[in-house]
């Protein structure tokens, strides 16, 4: 079936990444980041605070959302001018950005398109689909990786939950999109290779939903999905929905 509107998740569907939050090298090169712009941290306590103000942040976002079903996003980088903040030293918003994407250059151990994405999303605007970005991300982070990727033209529009407060599965996140794109659900499609966040948000929302298993999807059983894909197999996905495969 040809979709007249196809929503794509971006991490694990589009894009195959790895990162690595935990490694000492990261911290203590951020640590030197901050000590050399005069924020004096040693790499453990720049890591407990990072995490104790990412927490801070998740709290307060949960209480503005409310509703046991609610799914809050922060944007991380109130997290890295903070850090800033709690030794005093000044920082502007874009230096508070630009910490936010060296660590996550730092953390990010290879970033690549999976093979076949390019064609099918081309393949899709060729006919005249509409292409859309819904991704449970940070924009500091992810709008720098579509450019590196070279894809960001290949959308129509790029959400990102950073940028709303709120994410998958959380229906108001797609509503967003639905809402100012003025997108009939009946006429949609997610895909996606989160169970829960793209499938069952998806269809909550009222999508047909397409689930592509991929090396980095949550452990979880093959979920029930318009179509299944149990391999990451993205021409498959390209036949699928292209008008124009």
């Amino acid at each position: 079936m040809a979709f007249q509107n196809c929503i794509f998740d971006l991490y694990g569907t589009l894009v195959d990444i790895r990162t690595d939050e935990e490694d000492p090298a990261l911290w203590a090169a951020m640590a030197d980041y901050y000590r050399d712009r005069g924020a004096d941290y040693r790499p453990e306590a720049l890591r407990a605070a990072y995490l104790a103000e990412a927490r801070r942040l998740e709290r307060a976002a949960a209480a503005r959302l409310g509703g046991d079903d609610a799914h809050p996003e922060i944007r991380l980088e109130q997290v890295f001018q903070a850090l800033f903040t709690q030794k005093g030293v000044p920082a502007a918003p874009d230096e508070a950005a630009a910490a936010g994407r060296r660590f996550r250059r730092l953390s990010t151990r290879y970033l690549r398109l999976y093979d076949g994405a390019r064609e099918l999303l081309e393949a899709l605007r060729a006919g005249g689909q509409g292409v859309w970005l819904l991704s449970n991300a940070q924009a500091i982070f992810t709008r720098d990786e579509l450019d590196r990727l070279d894809i960001g033209n290949l959308f129509d529009g790029v959400y990102l939950s950073s940028d709303y407060g709120v994410k998958k599965p959380d229906r108001r996140f797609f509503d967003i999109l639905l809402k100012e794109r003025a997108i009939d659900p009946a006429s949609a499609v997610m895909v996606g290779n989160d169970g829960r966040c793209d499938v069952m948000g998806g269809r909550a929302a009222g999508l047909a939903t397409v689930y592509i298993r991929s090396d980095i999807s949550p452990d979880e059983p093959l979920p029930e999905a318009d179509y299944v894909f149990a391999g990451m197999d993205l021409h498959k996905v390209r036949m699928t929905l292209a008008r124009r495969p």
